[in-house]
């Protein structure tokens, strides 16, 4: 694309620049996509850290408790939690202490 100076002369815009009022109409939509990703990093990042931590071990133990017992009842949280330090404790594994 071409600009017009005041001279009346056609310059050339150099190569890779973008006509100015394009990418501001196209500005609103990439910050939309861009901060749409960074959610979802922010997202994917979350679940990373919350899995690692175990936060959500007791969600995940009563959704299997629910699918392979049905009829009985579950533990506690508390009771699950207490359950699942005793283990720790008999059996440490790789754990540094």
């Amino acid at each position: 694309m071409n600009t017009v100076h005041n001279s009346g002369a056609i310059a050339a815009r150099p190569p890779g620049s973008a006509d100015p009022g394009a990418r501001r109409a196209r500005s609103p939509e990439l910050c939309a996509r861009a901060w749409a990703e960074v959610g979802r990093i922010g997202r994917g990042i979350r679940w990373y850290v919350t899995n690692l931590m175990g936060d959500s071990a007791y969600e995940t133990y009563l959704a299997h408790h629910r699918r392979t017992h049905p009829g009985a009842e579950p533990l506690t949280e508390r009771q699950f939690w207490r359950q699942r330090m005793d283990d720790q404790d008999r059996n440490p594994g790789a754990r540094c202490c």
